[in-house]
């Protein structure tokens, strides 16, 4: 299972219409999962993707990314969508894979100064290699009006949408994320989701649908953020696909990792002793699991 979560319903559009079977699963907090298939290439069983729309901004996505994996389980979880590129050789409708996310609105301020305070979560690097070898083969592409560049570059994801080069924002990204390449709203909430749960694989899929330079209105009604929206929804399936073609599983769960037949924990203000005679003092539970063999 992939979890793949999107901000916008332009974006969920372009991940749903490329799924088969699709079917819809309630989750008892109301969240709505639209759970379909896609075909391996290896011709293996379906890959099984649950797809959430999350609405806008790191919190939200944060939540909802915590939901799905603590439901579903998945072996990853991709974001995928549209972003403001911050770069001029970037072209509208590019691909970006985030290598890194940082979150670049944390910081304290200062009379006269902005001290940045930044986090960042990097692309696992197993998922990383498989998106980069992925991005060789153009096959992924099919069915789009053209071969989308891909590039494999820093994000930074906050709660304003950037719209212009002199911003506070863009100057604050120009002095302390200077190497992000895009901009955007929901993947630190994402992957921090991933963080705190048996580090999930995740990843951010973008594509580039402005240049976050005061021009997005025009962008937008030349219809680029559902043209960058189908390619980066192209890209992130293709690689979802490829994730459960080569195998790639979530870290196991302090459940399923224990290969011992029971675990004690103990509380009190004395530590159990367990002596020849039976003795046990401070407080002591025994959780007793099923032995697993292998063959």
């Amino acid at each position: 299972m992939i979890v793949v979560l999107v901000a916008l319903e332009v974006e969920r559009s372009e991940i749903r219409k490329r799924l088969h079977d699709t079917h819809l699963e309630r989750h008892p907090a109301g969240t709505h999962f639209d759970v379909g298939t896609l075909t391996r290439p290896d011709g293996g069983p379906p890959t099984r993707v649950a797809l959430a729309l999350v609405g806008q901004g790191n919190p939200a996505a944060g939540v909802i990314a915590e939901r799905a994996i603590n439901h579903y389980k998945p072996a990853a979880v991709l974001f995928v969508g549209v972003a403001g590129g911050l770069r001029d050789w970037l072209a509208l409708g590019d691909v970006v894979v985030a290598t890194k996310v940082y979150a670049y609105q944390g910081g304290r301020s200062e009379d006269g100064a902005f001290r940045a305070y930044p986090q960042a979560w990097p692309m696992p690097y197993e998922l990383e290699q498989v998106a980069r070898h992925l991005a060789l083969d153009e096959d992924w592409a099919d069915g789009l009006d053209r071969t989308p560049r891909v590039h494999f570059e820093p994000i930074a994801a906050g709660e304003v949408v950037v719209n212009g080069r002199e911003t506070p924002e863009a100057h604050r990204l120009r002095q302390h994320y200077a190497d992000a390449v895009a901009v955007e709203m929901e993947s630190a909430g994402a992957a921090h989701a991933g963080h705190v749960n048996h580090a999930v694989p995740t990843a951010t899929v973008r594509g580039i649908s402005d240049h976050a330079g005061g021009h997005k209105d025009q962008t937008d009604a030349e219809g680029w953020q559902p043209r960058a929206a189908a390619h980066a929804a192209a890209f992130a399936l293709a690689l979802a696909a490829r994730i459960d073609h080569h195998g790639a599983s979530a870290p196991a769960t302090r459940e399923s990792a224990d290969s011992s037949r029971y675990t004690i924990s103990t509380s009190g203000p004395q530590s159990p002793v367990i002596g020849t005679g039976g003795t046990i003092r401070g407080g002591v539970h025994l959780d007793y699991r099923e032995e697993r063999r292998d063959g």
